[in-house]
């Protein structure tokens, strides 16, 4: 049977992907693949700018179990037209030379409350980065550094016949046992031909330009209750 690495995802707050303009920052009901690459590159302690090719070649699904309720936070950005100019030492110090001329916007970020998540990884080395999830080279967050992970991932590797079946083995925390996932979000060519299906644009193109590539993911539901082994 085919080996897959599982973990299990829940914040207080996430928030991922979606617009990233200056004055909106939305969020989807799930993490996409950027958004689980770039925390397992993290686990394994890989600097932004460093190298992901290893994580490249990954295939990965997500059970969603609780697509949390949405949040809208509101944020006001000041910047000052001529602090360049006159090149003050700090902010403060920028704020009291030109106080009267900020200019003042508000900004939109959109986060998920409560969100639970079981991801399957498979087809790459899984043991350095099941240590690197139980272990973290840097801190895990559910998206932005606003969202620290609310329970450990408690991430293993299983054997198993099926995505499903693996996904049945993640360990929920306890004050969500007994949830149920009722959505597999997976990468097209890993699904049945009828499963609905669309497009998403977090595929890593170029991690220094924040360029993404689409691609075609599939929904399919399903029921996994994890409590036992898959």
């Amino acid at each position: 049977m085919p080996e897959f690495l599982i973990f299990t995802l829940t914040a207080n707050l996430g928030a991922m992907g979606d617009l990233a303009g200056h004055e909106r920052r939305g969020s989807l009901g799930w993490p996409g693949r950027s958004a689980i690459l770039g925390l397992l590159g993290a686990a394994m302690g890989i600097e932004r700018n460093g190298d992901f090719s290893a994580l490249d070649g990954l295939r990965m699904a997500v059970a969603v179990f609780d697509q949390g309720q949405p949040l809208r936070d509101y944020h006001t950005v000041e910047t000052i037209p001529t602090a360049a100019a006159k090149r003050p030492q700090s902010r403060p110090e920028a704020l009291r030379v030109d106080r009267l001329r900020t200019n003042t916007t508000i900004t939109l970020r959109d986060y998920r409350q409560g969100a639970l998540y079981g991801v399957a990884v498979w087809g790459g080395d899984l043991l350095p980065l099941c240590a690197g999830l139980l272990r973290p080279g840097f801190t895990l967050y559910l998206g932005r550094k606003s969202c620290p992970l609310a329970a450990p991932v408690g991430a293993r590797i299983v054997q198993a016949e099926s995505v499903e079946a693996a996904l049945a083995g993640v360990q929920l925390p306890p004050w969500r046992e007994g949830a149920v996932a009722k959505l597999l979000i997976c990468d097209a060519t890993d699904a049945p031909a009828e499963t609905h299906r669309e497009q998403r644009h977090d595929q890593p193109l170029d991690r220094a330009k924040w360029h993404f590539a689409p691609r075609e993911v599939a929904f399919q539901a399903v029921h996994i209750a994890p409590g036992g082994q898959p």
